[in-house]
């Protein structure tokens, strides 16, 4: 009997390891992105086109728009309309179809309607893009809530996912970009075939990026963090939860079938209920290190530096969506119910 305890406790141990390994890895890319320098500004700064793609009817909210507009920058437009843009399987692609044609200047950005930015934001995106052979420039995020639910939404954010980012970027996975900014030249845009291109994914700007990637340039993540909102109850997050991770599981699976071993709560949980205290301690500090390192300081969230001791919570929460984001093939977005195939395409 106390033999079996002992493979026991060992076998815990060495499993334990996989998560362990994984917050000091996101740790160290932490680390690296907060030693990283700013790419030094180019000898002239290129007129740049923002691109706000709104649902239909409405505009982006005033702050958003206004941290957009009111940049340290030469030359800059934001362009963002009311109509419905052209009629795509993802409405956000069809809305950047329509705005692009509008749009003067060569070097365009697109973020979503909600982002707000500092007030440096251009100049930190244009001069990572001028960088030798960079292609397309992305962003990290933090975001904020109105409510309980989408408050813990925004944590799982700071705390999980913008760390992953830093993981799959500091492991040499970089041909993705993420809505909170997009930044690339039209005539890269116009060879990979516009945003035509596609319009028949749920995860555009995954999609932008790994076309533009594909020219041979680089995808680079830039200094500068934006910011958003999310807003609603427990069903709402449920609902986007959802999505993103059906979103994630069709365009890249083999990823998304790692998942869990970020997901440290679980061992946590799993650990505390076969008795291994220690275990569960060690791998909660860990934890606790690695939101406290990401979410504050790289992303400098409040949120973060409030409920770091919740993280893995959330990681409870994430397993369970992870569990359903193998279960079905159809997402919610924007009021439509979508059915995707294996590619991440939208077929009904």
């Amino acid at each position: 009997m106390g033999g079996r305890r002992v493979r026991s406790n060992r076998c815990m141990a060495y499993w334990a390891l996989i998560p362990a390994g994984y917050q000091v890895v996101a740790i160290l890319a932490a680390v690296v992105f907060l030693l990283r320098k700013r790419a030094p500004a180019p000898a002239q700064w290129p007129p740049v086109s923002i691109l706000k793609p709104t649902t239909k009817g409405q505009l982006p909210p005033p702050e958003a728009l206004d941290s957009n507009t009111n940049q340290d920058y030469p030359v800059h437009e934001v362009v963002a309309d009311e109509s419905a843009g052209f009629a795509t399987p993802n409405r956000k692609v069809g809305k950047l179809m329509s705005l692009v044609v509008g749009a003067r200047h060569n070097l365009l950005v697109v973020n979503d309607a909600d982002i707000r930015v500092p007030h440096d934001y251009l100049k930190d995106v244009v001069a990572t893009l001028e960088q030798p052979g960079v292609g397309l420039v992305t962003c990290l995020f933090r975001a904020r809530g109105d409510r309980l639910a989408s408050r813990f939404e925004a944590l799982g954010v700071v705390c999980d996912f913008m760390p992953s980012v830093l993981v799959a970027r500091l492991v040499g996975i970089r041909e993705f970009g993420m809505g909170a900014t997009l930044a690339f030249r039209r005539r890269d845009l116009e060879q990979v075939g516009g945003f035509r291109a596609i319009a028949l994914y749920i995860a555009d700007d995954y999609q932008l990026a790994k076309k533009i990637s594909d020219l041979g340039s680089k995808v680079e993540l830039a200094k500068v963090v934006v910011e958003t909102d999310l807003h609603g109850g427990w069903r709402q997050v449920l609902r986007h939860q959802a999505r993103w991770a059906r979103t994630i599981r069709c365009s890249r699976p083999g990823a998304y079938a790692g998942v869990p071993v970020a997901h440290a709560g679980t061992w946590i949980l799993t650990a505390l209920l076969t008795g291994e205290y220690s275990v569960a301690a060690g791998l909660y500090i860990l934890r606790v290190l690695m939101a406290l390192t990401g979410g504050v300081g790289v992303l400098r969230s409040p949120l973060a530096a409030a409920y770091c001791w919740a993280a893995p919570l959330w990681d409870l929460f994430a397993f369970g969506v992870w569990i359903s984001g193998w279960t079905g093939n159809t997402v919610e977005w924007q009021g439509r119910i979508l059915r995707l195939n294996d590619k991440g395409e939208i077929i009904g």
